[in-house]
C-alpha cells in the first residue's frame, strides 16, 4: 500500500509541473490554478488508461507493421502518440484547462506529455526512493512523539 500511495503522489506532483510547464511554454493553453485538478486526472488516466489504450493501440500497429523495420517504429511511435493524445483530451474535457487552436492546442500538449514521460520513466525511481525515505523519516518522528 505504502509503495502505491508514493508512487501516486510522486506522479501527481511530476504532472502538476509538466501541466504548468505545457501552460507557461505553450501560449494556446491556459492551466492555471486548474493544473491541480487535471493532473488527478491526468496521474489517473495515466495509471489506469494509459496501459488499456496501449495494448490496444499498440497491438493493433504491431501487425500492421510487420512488413518493414522502420515502419513497425514509426507505427509504434504513432500508437504511442495517439495514447498521449487520447490523454490529453480527457484532461482537457475533464479539467479547466482551455485550448484554443487546433494544432498548437491538441497535437503539441501530447508531444509535451510524451517526454515528460519519458523523462519521468528515467527518474522515477530516484522520485520514489526519496519519497519512500521522506515517508519513513516522518513516520519514525511521529512515533517517538506519541505517549
Amino acid at each position: 500500500m505504502k509503495k502505491w500511495l508514493i508512487r501516486l503522489v510522486c506522479l501527481y506532483l511530476f504532472n502538476v509541473v509538466v501541466l504548468l510547464l505545457v501552460g507557461w511554454f505553450e501560449g494556446s493553453v491556459t492551466v492555471g490554478w486548474a493544473a491541480w485538478w487535471a493532473a488527478l486526472v491526468l496521474t489517473l488516466a495515466t495509471i489506469w488508461l494509459k496501459p488499456l489504450l496501449a495494448r490496444i493501440f499498440h497491438g493493433a500497429a504491431s501487425s500492421i507493421a510487420q512488413r518493414a523495420r522502420i515502419g513497425e517504429k514509426l507505427v509504434q511511435y504513432l500508437a504511442t502518440f495517439v495514447v498521449q493524445a487520447v490523454i490529453w483530451l480527457l484532461v482537457v474535457w475533464l479539467s479547466d484547462v482551455a485550448v484554443r487552436g487546433w494544432f498548437w492546442g491538441y497535437v503539441l500538449p501530447p508531444l509535451y506529455l510524451l517526454v515528460a514521460w519519458v523523462v519521468y520513466d528515467l527518474l522515477d525511481d530516484r522520485f520514489e526512493r526519496g519519497a519512500t525515505n521522506l515517508y519513513d523519516r516522518t513516520r519514525a518522528r511521529s512515533r517517538r512523539k506519541q505517549p
